[in-house]
């Protein structure tokens, strides 16, 4: 049964909307961002979030709608992420996507926001004629999460599938394997960015500066030790060490200094930033970002080896990070295990991703109603 979808997304400081027809094909895909109003802050504010996911949400549906040369009427449901996220957030989306539904008399379908991370993985793999296999194992990591996943198909994925390739269009069953017991990594770079003072957000400065690197490292970061559960992550100590590091070593106080003044003045740019980082802090940039990878690389195919998975899949906003996919494919190789990544646009935020997993949702009449209410720590399983 043919399906075009509106997603929409806004669980955190994105405002997305965005038209698959299918789960398969992407018609449009708008994103309007917040990171010019968190900047100052180094961080996201709830209360602003919520304020500019009300100004932007209708313009931006409008623009989706646009893009996608249709009308409201040539909708056949509506997907809304109902978490987890920033409540207020959330409801802004929700409240939306569910007067549109109640308006054109079309199905609301929920969409869990981390389930929309591995629909993105899917989407483009589809696309690309290489679907991945299951069993999988998911990492998703951005600045609010990093966790990883088991993924199997479910009894029910014919049903959300004519094509004969249930899984990559079906429902899917998880089991969550480990998570992080403190920062997510993205949270952790950010943290790291800021005592540095190289803006916000700090991935992806970060990552460009890492890869300016010659000198030896500063400093060197020991494999995060746990207890119990081996797959689990910890970065707080990593960003702490960082903070120490620099206490004890004042001769990097000037050009952090230099580029406090920098960013005031709005110059916030790689290529003006670099000539203002020494050798040690690009080092030191290096020496974190390795670290940080070799963690969730080490971990993620530990637990696919756990599991004897087929795939592995990475996604979220860290799965834009250069050294972090250069990690996964070279380990992939070496273990014969298929490594997927969307593209950068569709790890970081988005809606596509949410239509997406609306699509087999909205086959087997999984629906919402009136009742339906924001989640701010909705499981995924």
């Amino acid at each position: 049964m043919p399906a075009t979808i509106l997603g929409i997304e806004s669980s955190c400081d994105e405002t997305a909307a965005a038209v698959v027809s299918d789960g398969r094909r992407i018609l449009s895909s708008v994103v309007a961002s917040q990171i010019s109003i968190h900047r100052k802050y180094g961080g996201v504010v709830p209360e602003l979030a919520s304020r500019e996911h009300l100004r932007q949400i209708v313009p931006v549906v409008r623009e989706a709608l646009l893009q996608a040369e249709i009308d409201f009427h040539g909708l056949d449901a509506i997907g809304v992420t109902q978490g987890p996220g920033l409540v207020g957030a959330l409801l802004v989306g929700i409240t939306y996507g569910k007067t549109l539904a109640a308006a054109l008399g079309i199905p609301l379908v929920p969409v869990n926001h981390l389930e929309g991370h591995v629909h993105a993985v899917f989407l483009e793999a589809a696309q690309a004629g290489r679907t991945p296999k299951l069993p999988a194992v998911c990492l998703i990591v951005s600045g609010g999460h990093t966790v990883i996943y088991e993924v199997r198909g479910t009894a029910a994925k014919n049903v959300a599938s004519d094509s004969g390739d249930g899984d990559a269009a079906g429902l899917f069953s998880y089991r969550k394997i480990g998570g992080t017991r403190d920062d997510a990594a993205g949270e952790a770079y950010d943290k790291v960015a800021k005592l540095l003072a190289l803006g916000y957000p700090g991935g992806p400065i970060l990552d460009r500066l890492a890869a300016c690197a010659s000198a030896a490292p500063p400093i060197r970061f020991s494999p995060t030790k746990i207890k119990g559960n081996a797959y689990d992550f910890s970065f707080s100590g990593m960003k702490t060490a960082v903070l120490y590091h620099l206490r004890e070593h004042p001769e990097y106080n000037e050009e952090i200094h230099q580029r406090n003044l920098a960013i005031e003045r709005g110059e916030r740019s790689f290529e003006q930033l670099l000539p203002m980082c020494s050798p040690q802090t690009l080092a030191l940039i290096r020496e974190f970002q390795d670290a940080v990878v070799r963690d969730l690389v080490e971990r993620t195919m530990g637990a696919a080896e756990s599991i004897s998975a087929e795939s592995v899949l990475v996604s979220g906003g860290v799965a834009a990070n250069s050294a972090l996919r250069v990690a996964f494919e070279a380990r992939g190789a070496d273990a014969g295990i298929g490594v997927f990544f969307p593209s950068r646009a569709l790890s970081t935020d988005n809606a596509a991703m949410i239509a997406a997993a609306a699509y087999p949702r909205f086959r087997a009449r999984i629906f919402a109603g009136a009742e339906l209410n924001a989640d701010p720590a909705l499981a995924l399983a």
